[in-house]
């Protein structure tokens, strides 16, 4: 099978699990945007996905993302930065995504706001919330990310839209699934408290091998890219 077909041929699987994870606890599939995790992946992989339907893009790092912005620029795709976002980067990414998945800290948010308001842009940002502790992740304790949440709400240019977990690794999805529970059960408590119910719509949570309890616990954005484009080859670098 060529590289198009095989990319059209998950995403369909994909897509059928997605469909079938959201009507068992009764929610629109339509709902759910899945995002192609397109990260150590040459850009003849995101077209192919591309003419198979598929819109939403992810990458991990900044300057591999802008390489592949650059390279598909004459396609009609949206990207979006899900991984850990340096605060040296911050100004190259407050223009090119229509939204970042990790925000940490208060002074990342200000910092990307700068940038995006220079840009004239207004990309949508998530909180990224650390509910397990784990000193190998990213992410802000609940108390500090309801301070970055005060001060999205005040910022200039981006748009504060949700939150967003990698919970720790299991390849068990019920052994995943309490951690999604949790963000879902946070961010209902802030809405309850004040923080309007738009701001806080999305939760990004569920990769390839759990997203389907992520779903089923009200996943809003689903980041998956080995179900898509196969297993990775990693390369060490310093980007």
């Amino acid at each position: 099978m060529t590289l198009d077909a095989v990319i059209a041929d998950n995403l369909r699987a994909v897509r059928t699990r997605i469909d079938a994870a959201a009507r068992r606890v009764s929610r629109d599939p339509g709902d759910v945007t899945l995002i192609a995790v397109s990260k150590t992946f040459p850009s003849d992989h995101v077209r192919a996905a591309a003419a198979a339907g598929q819109l939403d893009f992810g990458e991990n790092k900044v300057q591999e993302a802008l390489q592949k912005i650059d390279e598909t620029a004459d396609i009609n795709v949206r990207w979006h930065l899900i991984g850990h976002l340096q605060s040296n980067k911050a100004r190259k990414a407050g223009a090119p995504f229509a939204c970042i998945h990790s925000i940490d800290s208060v002074g990342l948010l200000e910092r990307v706001d700068s940038a995006a308001a220079e840009a004239g842009s207004t990309p949508d940002v998530l909180v990224q919330v650390d509910l397990a502790g784990e000193e190998t992740k990213f992410g802000a304790p609940t108390d500090a990310a309801r301070r970055i949440i005060d001060a999205a709400l005040e910022a200039k240019a981006v748009k504060l839209a949700g939150l967003m977990i990698v919970p720790p690794w299991n390849e068990d999805q019920e052994q995943t699934r309490p951690w999604f529970k949790r963000l879902r059960e946070l961010r209902d408590q802030w809405v309850a408290g004040g923080i309007a119910p738009n701001s806080l719509r999305h939760l990004s949570m569920g990769m390839s091998h759990d997203f389907e309890a992520a779903i089923e616990e009200g996943s809003t954005l689903v980041r998956v890219g080995t179900a898509i484009f196969g297993k990775r080859t990693y390369k060490e670098t310093n980007v």
